[in-house]
């Protein structure tokens, strides 16, 4: 799965979209092909997975919700606990 992140350059978003494209890469490592940012203009802020808008300004800001889309959106891996992050070297938090 593909996510994109478009962003209002002019607005100052760069730090959230970075935050969360963080947030998305740790979440789900190798099960995304990638996180891109996009940039854009005119108060943009929205989040597409697959091109499928998931999240879009003005509605309320949640990362967190945006994290159980996604994971909804993938198939279910064998070994892996839908609840814990499967991050880089098995590490888990």
């Amino acid at each position: 799965m593909q996510i994109e992140i478009e962003y209002c350059v002019p607005c100052g978003y760069l730090p959230r979209a970075t935050a969360a494209q963080t947030r998305l890469l740790e979440e789900f490592g190798n099960a995304l092909t990638g996180v891109t940012l996009k940039t854009g203009r005119k108060g943009v802020f929205t989040f597409r997975a697959d091109g499928e808008e998931i999240y879009a300004k003005p509605a309320e800001f949640d990362i967190d919700g945006i994290v159980e889309t996604v994971r909804g959106k993938l198939p279910a891996r064998e070994g892996v606990d839908a609840e814990g992050r499967d991050l880089l070297m098995g590490k888990r938090h």
